[in-house]
């Protein structure tokens, strides 16, 4: 092997064990995190799942599948390329960062950060649409922003097929969604009667 050959060989296993240690590192603050948000430890958990994030975000994903010596996918033929964009194989990468932003959103969730748990519900669910937890975290933070219509569909389409156990739960968050909505709408309707009432007594006044 020439000398410019083997210098080549050895910066890519370097390469490689680099990218290797990106990828054990976000794997460690990944449990860090979770072992912060199973202690109820929030800010702590969401900083952890934030940094693992990042790490995973500068991997090449050829490159880290070169080194854990996996096949690269072959680009689809241009025909599928929609079918593709729906069924891409996923890489460990891809599915370290759909369960990091399912567990932000239950963070979120936890911190009645609404917006932010349908944020980070819909990033894990762009690693995976039948990812059932982002969908459920996802609802239930639509819910607590008004979007009952939104919030009902999901958690419908989740009960069809669902464990007893999880239709249980989803039945659950969709009768209280209801509750609220209801009475959102009667607090509606009784604050509209008074305003109708009182301008009635205004006309009368001249």
């Amino acid at each position: 092997m020439s000398s410019e050959a083997a210098s080549t060989s050895t910066s890519g296993l370097a390469a490689g064990g680099d990218i290797l240690s990106k990828l054990n590192t976000a794997k460690e603050l990944k449990e860090k995190g979770d072992k912060a948000f199973q202690e109820g430890r929030l800010k702590d958990a969401l900083a952890s799942y934030h940094q693992s994030i990042l790490y995973l975000s500068g991997l090449d994903k050829n490159a880290l599948q070169k080194a854990l010596g996996q096949p690269i996918p072959e680009p689809p033929p241009i025909e599928a390329v929609d079918q593709a964009a729906q069924e891409k194989p996923k890489t460990e990468v891809d599915i370290l960062q759909e369960k990091i932003y399912s567990n932000m959103s239950q963070c979120h969730l936890s911190n009645q950060n609404w917006k932010r748990a349908v944020e980070t519900a819909d990033k894990a669910l762009s690693y995976n649409p039948k990812n059932r937890k982002a969908l459920f975290r996802k609802a239930k933070a639509q819910g607590e922003l008004g979007y009952f219509e939104k919030a009902e569909k999901i958690l419908e389409d989740l009960i069809k097929d669902a464990e007893p156990t999880e239709k249980d739960a989803c039945q659950k968050e969709l009768d209280r969604l209801r509750a609220i909505d209801k009475e959102r709408e009667r607090a509606h309707n009784q604050k509209l009667k008074g305003f109708l009432n009182k301008e009635k007594i205004n006309l009368g006044a001249d």
